[in-house]
């Protein structure tokens, strides 16, 4: 039987490792360690009653999940003395037993049901190691306690293991197992082993103990491969459909200026209009456009044809005046556009006068705000000198 329960664990251990050696040459040194510390009672299998002569035991773990399914420990065990030493306190100790070992873990829930990504509320382990146990001498003379043992041990049990929290950072387990020191064997003639699993040199324990496992390089305290990262593929397909539409906003607003582009530089170039029209017998009025760009106030030389016309028919027609109205596109202050509208008109004045000599009393400038002659607001930056036969 005993040796059938070595072969079991032995084939389970190999198993679990074969089947996690993919992911440990991924997973970073520093992934998926935890610390736990534990404590309970513990007394002889066959030598005690289990509840009647109970002692404490406690102890401290460390280990690190090689993969969803198996994990590698060591833990260090400490047990206290019997309560008949009490009468001889100078030559007793508070711990007579200490047990180190190295332990490895099979998570049965994970093995047989698979691994879902992250660890379930409650889940059953199963366990094996070997270790190396110290006594400690009790009493002054052998009566009372053993003399100083050292020995190899051998332990056999299960977890009972509750994960708590949203991040399953933290867990408490429940653990019975069986502690059996690997010694010679008392009767030769029914053995052919030269150590074995000695029954009657074995204690049961039962503990309670919590652990914690470290946060891994993926920013989970579960299982993880060095090179796993958060699915996160739902948040990357809607900032990818965020980035698409901006593009696409971007590609209409690039046309629409483009647009508007072309349609100011034509404004620009367009030759000026002479709109006659009769008023009286053999009375006419001429009518010109002079464009500005945007926020400005002076006439660029591409615009000087439609002000020198005006001037050329004034000095024709000397009884002739004009009429200069001044105007401004909608964007902006509305104060200010009125002002801007008003210094367009005298801009065209100014340039009469100074350049072509035209007499000041027989021009009328005056500013009209916004202008709404043209479809497009950028045609509206204007002045509109017309003439008064």
């Amino acid at each position: 039987m005993k040796r059938t329960l070595l072969s079991v664990a032995a084939i389970v251990v190999t198993f679990v490792s074969a089947n996690a050696q993919e992911m440990l040459s991924k997973s970073k040194f520093f992934d998926n360690w935890q610390v736990g510390v534990k404590g309970g009672g513990f007394s002889w299998t066959t030598r005690e009653a289990f509840i009647k002569n109970t002692r404490a035991t406690f102890g401290a773990e460390i280990g690190k999940q090689i993969s969803p399914a198996f994990r590698l420990g060591v833990e260090g065990m400490a047990y206290v003395r019997p309560v008949q030493f009490d009468d001889a306190p100078e030559f007793g100790n508070f711990v007579d037993m200490s047990n180190v070992s190295l332990v490895g873990t099979v998570n049965l829930s994970n093995l047989i049901a698979g691994y879902k990504g992250t660890p379930r509320f409650f889940e059953v382990e199963g366990f094996a190691g070997l270790g190396w146990a110290h006594i400690y001498p009790q009493g002054a003379d052998n009566r009372k306690a053993p003399n100083v043992l050292n020995g190899m041990t051998s332990q056999f049990g299960s977890n009972l293991l509750f994960n708590l929290g949203q991040s399953k950072a933290w867990g408490i387990k429940i653990s019975p197992a069986l502690i059996y020191f690997v010694d010679g064997v008392e009767n030769r003639a029914e053995s052919n082993s030269q150590n074995e699993l000695n029954l009657k040199n074995s204690w049961t324990q039962v503990t309670a103990g919590v652990v914690y496992r470290f946060k891994g390089s993926n920013g989970a305290h579960h299982f993880t491969t060095g090179t796993q990262a958060p699915d996160n593929s739902a948040e990357l397909a809607r900032l990818r459909d965020e980035l698409n539409g901006k593009n696409k906003q971007l590609a209409d607003n690039q046309k629409q200026i483009k647009n508007l582009q072309d349609e100011l530089e034509a404004a620009r170039n367009k030759k000026p209009e002479v709109i006659e029209k009769v008023v009286t017998k053999n009375k006419k009025t001429l009518e010109s456009v002079v464009t500005f760009r945007v926020a400005k106030t002076t006439i660029e030389a591409s615009q000087l044809p439609n002000v020198e016309r005006i001037a050329s028919y004034l000095k024709k027609h000397s009884d002739a005046k004009v009429v200069i109205k001044g105007y401004a596109s909608p964007e902006g202050d509305l104060e200010k556009n009125k002002k801007l509208a008003a210094a367009r008109a005298e801009a065209v004045k100014t340039l009469l006068v100074n350049r072509y000599k035209i007499s000041a009393d027989r021009i009328q400038a005056e500013g009209n705000g916004i202008g709404d002659m043209f479809s497009e607001p950028d045609w509206n930056r204007v002045s509109i000198a017309t003439i008064v036969d």
